[in-house]
This record gives C-alpha cells, sequence and structure tokens, in this order.
C-alpha cells in the first residue's frame, strides 16, 4: 500500500485548461498525483512536480476502457484519496452533419470512461472506506444544446448520475462525491470541438478563468457538497433553463453556439 506521507489524487484531463488547474490546487495543497490526458502533459507535469508533488502520468485515450485501464494499473497497491474525473469532449456543429465516429468519441469520453473510472475507484474508496470525488459536469446538461446536442446530452447524464450516486453513498461513511458544473470557461475546449466560430466559443468576455472555476471545484469537494455552478451569471442561466418551455432553452443555445454565430454578433 502507499506508505507516503502525502495523500493522493488522481487526475483526468490535467493537460490543461479546469483539469489542469486542479491537479496543480491538488499539488499546491500537498497532494502527490496520477494525471491522464489524451494530450502530451509533459510541461503540466514538470509545473506539477515543481510544487513538490511526485507525479505519475499517462497520455492515454480516456474513450476506452483499456485506457482507463492504463491509469488504473498506475493505481495498483495505493491508497487513493481524491478522484478527480475532469476529462471530457465538445463537438459542435448540427447533429445530421457529424460524423457519428466523432460522436461515439464524446460519448464515450464524457460517459463510458468516466463511469467506468468512476466504478473503479469508487470501489477502491469503499473498501478503504474513505475517498473524495469531484466529476465535472456542465451547466449544458440543463440546457437543449442545439448545435451542441450530443455534448449537452452526455453531459446531461453525468450531472444527473452524480446526483444519484451522491444518494447511494450516502451511507457510506468516508466516501463523498461532488459535481461541479461550470459554464462556458476560456479553455482549449472550443478550439478542439470546433466552435471558434460561434458566439460563446468565440467571446472571451464571457468565459470563467479556468483557473478560478477549478477553485471553486476543489473546494467544494473538500466542503463535500453535493454539487456547485460556477459563477453567478452560470446560476442564473441555469434557474431560467429549469423553468423555460425546453425549445425556448434551446433557441437560445442555438443563438450561442451555431456555426457562424459570431459573426452574425459582430455585424
Amino acid at each position: 500500500m502507499n506508505t507516503a506521507a502525502r495523500p493522493l489524487a488522481i487526475v483526468t484531463g490535467a493537460s490543461s485548461g479546469i483539469g489542469f488547474n486542479l491537479a496543480r490546487i491538488a499539488a499546491e495543497k500537498g497532494y502527490d498525483l496520477i494525471v491522464a490526458a489524451d494530450q502530451p502533459l509533459d510541461e503540466a507535469v514538470l509545473d506539477f512536480q515543481s510544487l513538490g508533488a511526485t507525479v505519475r502520468f499517462v497520455q492515454v485515450e480516456l474513450a476506452t476502457k483499456e485506457g482507463v485501464d492504463t491509469v488504473l494499473d498506475l493505481v495498483e497497491g495505493c491508497i487513493v484519496d481524491v478522484l478527480i474525473a475532469n476529462a471530457g469532449h465538445g463537438l459542435g456543429g448540427a447533429f445530421l452533419d457529424q460524423d457519428f465516429v466523432d460522436v461515439q468519441h464524446v460519448i464515450n469520453t464524457n460517459i463510458t470512461g468516466t463511469i467506468y473510472l468512476l466504478r473503479e475507484v469508487g470501489h477502491m474508496m469503499r473498501l478503504q472506506g474513505r475517498g473524495r470525488i469531484l466529476v465535472t459536469g456542465s451547466v449544458a446538461g440543463f440546457q437543449p444544446g442545439a448545435f451542441q446536442a450530443v455534448y449537452n446530452g452526455t453531459k446531461a447524464f453525468i450531472d444527473s448520475f452524480v446526483a444519484a450516486l451522491r444518494n447511494e453513498l450516502k451511507d457510506e461513511q468516508g466516501i463523498s462525491i461532488t459535481c461541479l458544473m461550470p459554464g462556458a470557461t476560456d479553455t482549449e475546449f472550443f478550439a478542439r470541438a470546433d466552435m471558434l466560430d460561434t458566439k460563446v466559443g468565440s467571446d472571451k468576455s464571457a468565459q470563467m478563468d479556468p483557473a478560478e472555476v477549478a477553485k471553486i471545484g476543489f473546494q467544494a469537494m473538500l466542503d463535500g457538497e453535493a454539487d456547485v455552478i460556477a459563477g453567478w451569471k452560470n446560476k442564473a442561466m441555469v434557474a431560467l433553463a429549469k423553468v423555460l418551455p425546453s425549445q425556448v432553452v434551446a433557441e437560445q443555445h442555438r443563438k450561442l453556439a451555431e456555426p457562424g454565430s459570431a459573426k452574425k454578433q459582430s455585424a
């Protein structure tokens, strides 16, 4: 078993953005790290190590069971104090125009790989009698996502799944799970989702700082909160989405995510 004095945190999607900042906070707070992403991690790892963390890392496809198993291999023999399941992908554009390979990759990353990791590490935490879990959901889960339909659908699943799992774990002493629900954040998300020509993807002034989002999420996890929405604007957006008709919300989302909407905004 892990006999080091420092606790251990697993962070997926840790190469950049919210995941990088979540891993960085963990390192600052005295955690050693196991980090994974489907992008190169070398620079991120050097940053974490500069903060005193011992880091094991792997660049792997987290949309596959085999990729998640590679991460789990690094965990063998360790006590896991924190799991931060942050890996996720977006996909912009009209659903009928999308390649289904891309669609399936988003579903497998955001849902299949995530819940497999949660199941395996959650089981370890049950056996060891303690552990904290943070899962990155999204305010998108409350919105029918016109021109981002698959991504929003996967986040609706994750938001719901984490709430249900938390209820199942309420009698498990020492184990908690928290859902972080960010909105638009200044990361590589929109570039990778091919959404830089959209209003939501191009308007940096409306995007939150990923370091601030990570700080909010990490503290909510430590406090044992069920969920946290990052930013007051996103809280207002979710409140409206819960009371407005679904097609009204879908139309609002269309104005933000439709390809070419950035040009319409500036015209």
